[in-house]
């Protein structure tokens, strides 16, 4: 399409996606096609059901674009893969997170598990996915980076990136590099409020932007923003994402990226708590962002669309500068999507059961990813005797930990290798009950293996208290095994064995107990510092 022929507000509906919370075309989503020229939109848990519903939601979001004569839209996705995806479905493989990517030491399999997952989400219908996370997680009390991070090492962590960004651009899907210029070293999380990151220059182009530069060699097609502050960048305060020094200065002017610019979520507390979700879209297009994220909320939709229709025609935004940022756009869906089929077609749905290659390099990653740490004599259990299993399940959902609805428990997958296994479920934050029931079934049994999980930015209270408790016992073995985040030996340094998967899903509690049972062997590489000194495996 011609940008001569587009209205304004035309334009401006193509520099937002928005998200709406239904299974099909609601009154949210079709007023912003329909009103507002809309764009992309974002698809969460609550979009998605079935995948041949999540292929025809696409179909249909598509068909409305086209029946109000506007250019095809982007659907995008935060499927990152292990801890955060949104699409939550059997069929749709467990794509390995990248932290557990990270611990393989082996970019190959970054790229080889991206293309099975870019062809499943073209298959959906989607083009745009939000990842990779390119953030480098150098600060153990990050709480909302972590495991969303390939590791600590920036070379690594390019390495990683540029795979999957080559992976998903080689299927057709814009794949969105993300939290420019880095939300690895930071102790906030964005959604809650705003952070800082300290550093100089110097230090920032040695680690945080080497990933991004790798990124932009590789012509990713989309840069995400973080919104964290950079005093070193900017020198007002505020986060990137509404900073010209950052969005122009740098990422365009000095390290020459020719792509989109996308902000993070406008609803997240940094910026709606702040600036406001309108006057923040303002002021992200001031600073250089192509196009505006609103994820959830109708009138914060509106009033982004509004307040930057308002601020053009003030002449506070030129018209210019919205013609360059619709020029990108209209380039890069000419080149990704400018032929993509709008119809009620049945789709194509998945049969994952049907590809062993998958299953067989899946279960492959896993093992080469689950890190043995720690081992004071402890491995492997003995399978002729009873162990005890303790399990935290995940009951509360984030935007960054959502609750898989196909679990496999540990204790469900070493009872395929051992005669006795006694598992007891708990909260991820154990109350004082949950630890006195857990003590009570330990204290007769000789094999105990401790599962953790933390989501946030260090192990809950209530576990670190049972790993305590459970060492004043007296067990011939006791094993702790992180289940998403590799620093929890920092908060239970007394645990005389320990083990990291980077990840709860299937494939990887089955890798930990052929490895417990002594089937197989932890060859991951750390790919974070720990304060533990005697590690028995480092990167």
């Amino acid at each position: 399409m011609d940008i001569s022929k587009l209205t304004l507000e035309q334009k401006i509906g193509q520099m937002f996606i928005c998200g709406f919370h239904s299974l099909v075309p609601d009154d949210q989503i079709r007023k912003l096609i329909q009103d507002y020229h809309l764009g992309g939109v974002i698809y969460f848990r609550r979009n998605i059901d079935k995948l041949e519903q999540v292929a025809s939601l696409s179909a249909s979001l598509q068909n409305l674009a086209a029946a109000n004569e506007d250019l095809p839209l982007w659907i995008a996705i935060d499927q990152e893969g292990g801890m955060v995806a949104r699409i939550d479905h059997k069929k749709m493989s467990r794509i390995p997170g990248n932290m557990s990517l990270g611990a393989t030491d082996n970019p190959e399999y970054s790229y080889e598990v991206s293309l099975i997952s870019a062809e499943e989400m073209l298959q959906l219908g989607i083009n745009m996915n939000f990842a990779p996370c390119l953030d480098v997680n150098n600060n153990p009390q990050n709480p909302v980076i972590g495991v969303r991070s390939f590791g600590e090492n920036a070379d690594k962590v390019s390495e990683h990136g540029a795979a999957v960004i080559r992976a998903f651009q080689e299927k057709g899907i814009s794949a969105a590099a993300k939290h420019f210029p880095g939300h690895g070293d930071t102790s906030v999380d964005s959604h809650m409020g705003l952070a800082t990151v300290e550093h100089d220059l110097d230090r920032l182009q040695q680690v945080e932007l080497k990933p991004f530069i790798k990124a932009i060699q590789e012509d990713v097609d989309v840069i995400m923003t973080a919104h964290v502050i950079f005093p070193a960048i900017e020198s007002e305060p505020i986060p990137a994402t509404l900073s010209r020094s950052v969005l122009t200065g740098l990422l365009r002017e000095d390290l020459a990226y020719k792509g989109i610019i996308v902000t993070d979520c406008l609803e997240m507390h940094a910026i709606a708590k702040f600036f406001g979700v309108g006057e923040g879209a303002v002021k992200a297009i001031e600073a250089g962002s192509d196009v505006v994220l609103v994820s959830h909320t109708l009138s914060d939709q509106i009033e982004a669309f509004e307040a930057v229709k308002s601020a053009v025609l003030s002449g506070r935004i030129s018209e210019n500068t919205i013609d360059r940022a619709v020029e990108r756009i209209l380039a890069l869906k000419q080149k990704r999507i400018a032929d993509l089929p709008a119809s009620d077609a049945s789709p194509v749905f998945l049969e994952r059961h049907e590809k062993p290659e998958v299953d067989r390099l899946l279960k492959e990653v896993s093992l080469k990813s689950v890190t043995l740490v720690k081992d004071q004599g402890q491995l492997p259990l003995n399978i002729n005797e009873k162990v005890l299993v303790i399990w935290p399940e995940v009951r509360s959902e984030t935007q960054v930990d959502e609750p898989w609805t196909e679990v496999v428990t540990l204790g469900d997958a070493l009872a395929g290798w051992m005669k006795d296994v006694q598992e007891i479920r708990i909260s991820a934050e154990p109350d004082q009950e949950e630890i006195e029931k857990v003590l009570n079934a330990a204290s007769s049994c000789a094999q105990v293996v401790l599962a953790t999980y933390t989501a946030g930015s260090s192990l809950p209270e209530g576990q670190r208290a049972l790993a305590e408790q459970l060492l004043q016992q007296n067990h011939s073995k006791l094993i702790a095994a992180s289940t998403r985040n590799p620093y929890d030996l920092n908060d239970i340094p007394g645990i005389p064995a320990y083990l990291c998967c980077y990840e709860n899903t299937p494939y990887f509690m089955e890798a930990l107990a052929s490895i417990l049972a002594g089937q197989s062997k932890a060859e991951g590489k750390l790919p974070v510092s720990l304060d533990e000194p005697n590690m028995v495996s480092a990167n």
